[in-house]
């Protein structure tokens, strides 16, 4: 889908863009694991991915600046938590450590992305007359 041509917005964000694929990344990483972690720790990363994208939509669909921003700091708990899995991959040796260090510079890529999503956030809230997001069209 070309950028700007999607029917809800949220899928025209830099960071959504970025949190997509980094969700990809992970169910990548998951299908490595070993058969005894595809209940435990793989459903865990999967719920965490999942919340990582789901939140930055349902934030955006909130017409309501501090709603808005709070659902972005649940992604941005998503992510963090997804970091600390990746951790757990690296000191069992769940995955090629190469790899585990491109999802980490990935989740850097993706916590900038959410940090300046939030200030942005902030600061139209700041501007804003209303208290509320303009509705996108």
């Amino acid at each position: 889908m070309p950028y700007g041509k999607s029917a809800f917005g949220f899928e025209d964000l830099e960071l959504y863009r970025a949190a997509r694929s980094y969700r990809k990344s992970i169910y990548s990483l998951i299908e490595s694991l070993p058969v005894d972690e595809r209940f435990a720790l793989a459903q865990q990363m999967r719920r965490a991915a999942v919340s990582l994208t789901n939140n930055i939509a349902e934030g955006y669909g909130r017409y309501n600046w501090q709603e808005t921003i709070q659902f972005i700091r649940q992604s941005r708990g998503s992510l963090m938590e997804l970091v600390d899995d990746l951790n757990i991959c690296e000191d069992q040796s769940y995955a090629d450590a190469s790899l585990l260090r491109q999802i980490q510079a990935d989740s850097k890529g993706v916590l900038r992305l959410l940090n300046g999503y939030i200030r942005y956030l902030e600061q139209r809230k700041a501007t804003s007359k209303q208290g509320k997001p303009k509705v996108a069209n």
